[in-house]
C-alpha cells in the first residue's frame, strides 16, 4: 500500500452532528483487510436493547395506578387506531361513491362508444372508467353487462380488463399524498404506492400486444370456462368489509350501480339518476283518460239507423244540404278511460343525500370533498398514533418481524409468503384498494419496505380476481360464462406479469421504477400530482381522443413518442451501467438545455408563481436535507454517515483505493491538495 493510502487512513470520520471519532490502529488494520468494521448503527442497535430492557425494569418498578395509566394509554391509542382506520375505510367506500356519482355516467357512455374495436382504445377506456368510479369490480361488472348483452365480445373486453387493473391503483397513490408533509416519509409512501401502477404498465406492454397478436388470454381462458360444468347460483357472496363498513356509508349515501351498466347498455342514457333516493316504492293503480281525434269518410245513405252517426248525418242533410249517397270527411273526436299500474315512490332512503333533491353532480362534488377531508384526518391520525406506539425498540422489532426473511434453506420462500398474505387479506376484505391504501402509509413509516410491499401488492392483485371468480360462480345462464371468462381473463393477466416480474430477482424492476419515482417525488413534491394527472387522466384521454381518428393517426403520433421514450431509458441505463459503450456526447444530458434534463426550472417558475407558505415549504423540499436517503433505513431510525477526508487523495492508487472500506450511509469524498476537487459519489453497502 503506498503512503497516500496510509495517509487517507489517519483521517478522521464525522458524524452528521460534526462530532469527529478518530479511528483506533485496530480499527485501521481491521478496514484495510476488508473486515467489516462497528459502526454507529451497530451501536445504536446495541443502545436500543439496552433502553428496551431499561424500560421493561422500569415498567415493573412503576406503582400499581402508574401501571394502570400505562396500561390505559395503550388501551387508548389501541382504540384510536382501530377507530381511525375505521374511519379511513369507511372514506374509501365515500370516494368511491363520491366518483360514481361524478363519473358514473360519463363512464358508462365511453363503454358504448364505438372504438372499442380499437385495443388500445379499450385500455385506455378502462383507466378512465375505473378512476372515474373508483372500483375494478363495478368496471368488471360493466363490461359483463356488455359482454352478456352481446355489445362487445370477449376479445373486445380483454383490454379493458386489462385498462381496470392499472385504473385501481390509483387510490394508493392518492392517499400517499397524505404523508407529503415529510420529505423522507413520502419518499417511501410513494414508492410503495406507485409499485403497483409500474407492475400493471410493464404487464400491459408485454400481454398486450401479445393479446392482440395471438389472442393469449381470451384463448387461455375460453378453454377453461369450456371444461367446466357451468352450474351457477344466485347467492351473492359475502362481504366482510361491507358488513363493517356499509351501515356508516348507507347512513350518507346510496349509490344505483345498476344505473351505469343499464348508461353502457343503452345508447340514449336516459336511465335515471345514480343516487338513490326513494328505497320503498310501491305499484297502485292508476286511472288514465285519452283524447282521440280521427278522421273518418261517411256515406250517409248507409249508416244504420241505429249507430250515433245517424244523427250527425240527418244534421248534415238538413243544415247543409249534402246528397246522402256522397261520401263526406269528418273529424271525430272521442274519449277513452282506462286503468293502468305504475311505479310510485313512498319512502326515501334513510341517509344524508336522499333527503335532497341534489343533482348527481352536486351530490358527487360535495361527497368527493368530505371524503378527501375524512381521508387526510384518518391518514394524518394513523400517523400520528402509529409514530407514538411503533418509537424505538417497539418500531425495530416489528420493522424486522415484517421484512424479515424465512430461516436458511427456505429464505427464497419469504416473498412468495408475502403474496399468499396479499392474497388472502384480500379476499378478506374483498378490497385491493382498500388493502393496498392501508399498507401505504406503513411504508411511509418505514414499518413495511418497498421490496416487502411488492409481493403483497402482487397478491392484492391477485386476491381481487379471485372475489372476481367468486362473484361470477354467483351468476346464472349466459351471464355465468361470459363473467367467468372475463374474471379468468383478469386472473391469468395477473399471474402472467406475476411470472414476468417476480420470480427472478432480475426482473422486478418495478421496485427500482417505483424508487426512482420516490426519490423524484421527495425533491419535486408537485411532481407527484404531475404524475397522477398525466399517468392517469392525460395519457388515456390522449390515446381515446386520437383512436377516433384511426389506426394511422394513433400509430403516426404514438409510434415516434413511444421509440423516444425507450430511447432515453436505454441510454438512461447505460450512463449508470456502462457509460463507456456511449459516445462522450451521451455520457450525460449537459449537452441539452437544462429544462429537458432538469426539474429545476420549473421549481423555480413555482417558486415565483405560488408565495403561499404551504407551496414555499413543498417547493423547498430538495433543501431541507443535502444527503440522500436510503430507502432500506426508515425515517426515524436511518443512520447517515458523512465521511470527509482532510488529507490529500488525489494520487491514491486505485489497488489501494479498493481496500478503503465501503460503510453503509451516504459518503462524499473530496480533497483539497493543490485545489484539485474530486467529484462526489454516493455508495451503499
Amino acid at each position: 500500500m503506498t503512503d497516500e493510502g496510509a495517509e487517507v487512513m489517519k483521517s478522521s470520520f464525522t458524524k452528521q452532528n460534526g462530532n469527529q471519532t478518530t479511528l483506533s490502529d485496530s480499527e485501521k488494520a481491521s478496514r484495510l483487510n476488508g473486515k467489516p468494521l462497528k459502526t454507529e448503527k451497530m451501536d445504536a442497535e446495541q443502545t436500543v436493547q439496552l433502553e428496551e430492557d431499561e424500560d421493561e425494569e422500569n415498567f415493573k418498578d412503576l406503582p400499581g395506578h402508574e401501571k394502570f395509566r400505562t396500561v390505559a394509554i395503550i388501551i387508548g391509542k389501541l382504540t384510536a387506531f382501530l377507530a381511525s382506520l375505521y374511519f379511513f375505510i369507511c372514506s374509501l367506500g365515500l370516494l368511491e361513491a363520491a366518483f360514481q356519482l361524478l363519473g358514473g355516467k360519463t363512464a358508462g357512455k365511453a363503454f358504448s362508444s364505438g372504438v372499442l374495436s380499437n385495443p388500445f382504445a379499450g385500455l385506455m377506456i378502462g383507466v378512465l372508467a375505473t378512476v372515474l368510479v373508483q372500483s375494478s369490480s363495478t368496471s368488471s361488472s360493466i363490461v359483463v353487462t356488455m359482454v352478456g348483452s352481446n355489445i362487445i365480445p370477449v376479445e373486445k373486453a380483454v383490454p379493458i380488463i386489462m385498462g381496470a387493473n392499472i385504473g385501481t391503483s390509483v387510490t394508493n397513490t392518492v392517499v400517499s399524498l397524505a404523508q407529503a408533509t415529510d420529505r423522507k416519509q413520502f419518499r417511501l409512501a410513494f414508492a410503495g404506492a406507485t409499485v403497483h401502477d409500474m407492475f400493471n404498465w410493464l404487464s400491459v406492454l408485454v400481454l398486450l400486444p401479445l393479446e392482440i397478436a395471438v389472442g393469449y388470454l381470451s384463448w387461455l381462458s375460453k378453454a377453461i370456462v369450456d371444461t367446466m360444468g357451468l352450474e351457477g347460483n344466485n347467492e351473492k357472496t359475502p362481504d366482510m368489509l361491507k358488513a363493517i363498513t356499509g351501515p356508516f356509508i348507507k347512513s350518507i349515501v346510496k349509490v344505483n350501480k345498476n344505473i351505469i351498466s343499464d348508461v353502457a347498455a343503452q345508447s340514449n342514457g336516459t336511465v335515471g339518476d345514480v343516487l338513490k333516493r326513494w328505497c320503498v316504492t310501491e305499484e297502485v293503480e292508476v286511472n288514465k283518460t285519452d283524447s282521440h281525434e280521427n278522421q273518418i269518410t261517411v256515406q250517409c245513405d248507409q249508416v244504420n239507423a241505429s249507430s250515433p252517426m245517424a244523427s250527425v248525418c240527418d244534421d248534415l242533410v238538413a243544415s247543409k244540404g249534402i246528397d246522402p249517397s256522397s261520401p263526406v270527411q269528418l273529424e271525430v273526436g272521442y274519449v277513452s278511460m282506462y286503468a293502468t299500474f305504475e311505479m310510485r315512490n313512498v319512502e326515501r332512503c334513510h341517509n344524508l343525500f336522499a333527503q335532497t333533491d341534489l343533482s348527481d353532480a352536486a351530490a358527487g362534488g360535495i361527497l368527493l370533498i368530505l371524503a378527501l377531508i375524512l381521508i387526510m384526518t384518518t391518514l394524518y391520525l394513523i400517523v400520528k398514533i402509529l409514530n407514538s406506539m411503533l418509537s424505538g425498540s417497539v418500531s425495530k422489532m416489528i420493522r424486522r418481524t415484517i421484512n424479515s426473511d424465512l430461516p436458511d434453506p427456505f429464505s427464497f420462500l419469504t416473498g412468495y409468503l408475502a403474496l399468499l398474505v396479499g392474497v388472502g387479506m384480500t379476499i378478506l376484505v374483498q378490497s385491493s384498494s382498500v388493502f393496498t391504501s392501508t399498507l401505504t402509509p406503513l411504508v411511509g413509516l418505514g414499518i413495511v419496505s418497498v421490496e416487502r410491499m411488492y409481493p403483497m401488492t402482487l397478491g392484492s392483485n391477485v386476491g381481487t380476481t379471485v372475489t372476481a371468480i367468486l362473484a361470477a360462480l354467483s351468476q346464472s345462464g349466459d351471464t355465468l360464462k361470459h363473467a367467468l371468462q372475463i374474471a379468468m381473463c383478469h386472473l391469468f393477466f395477473n399471474l402472467s406479469g406475476i411470472l414476468l416480474f417476480y420470480p427472478v430477482p432480475f426482473m422486478r424492476w418495478p421496485i427500482a421504477m417505483a424508487k426512482a419515482l420516490g426519490r423524484t417525488t421527495a425533491k419535486h413534491r408537485w411532481f407527484a400530482i404531475f404524475y397522477l394527472i398525466a399517468m392517469f387522466v392525460v395519457l388515456p384521454g390522449s390515446v381515446f381522443a386520437l383512436s377516433f381518428a384511426g389506426w394511422v393517426v394513433l400509430t403516426a403520433v404514438a409510434l415516434p413518442i413511444l421509440l423516444l421514450f425507450l430511447t432515453v431509458i436505454l441510454i438512461n441505463v447505460l450512463q449508470r451501467k456502462k457509460p463507456g459503450v456511449l459516445p462522450a456526447v451521451l455520457r450525460n444530458w449537459e449537452f441539452l438545455p437544462l429544462c429537458f434534463h432538469s426539474l429545476k426550472p420549473i421549481d423555480r417558475l413555482i417558486e415565483l408563481t405560488c408565495r403561499c407558505r404551504f407551496c414555499q415549504t413543498l417547493q423547498h423540499a430538495a433543501k431541507d436535507s443535502g444527503e440522500d436517503f436510503d430507502f432500506d433505513d426508515a425515517p426515524n431510525n436511518a443512520v447517515e454517515v458523512s465521511e470527509n477526508f482532510a488529507s490529500s487523495t488525489a494520487n491514491v492508487s486505485n489497488e489501494d483505493r479498493e481496500l478503503l472500506p465501503v460503510t453503509e450511509g451516504a459518503f462524499t469524498i473530496s480533497s483539497g491538495m493543490n485545489g484539485v476537487h474530486n467529484s462526489a459519489f454516493n455508495e451503499r453497502l
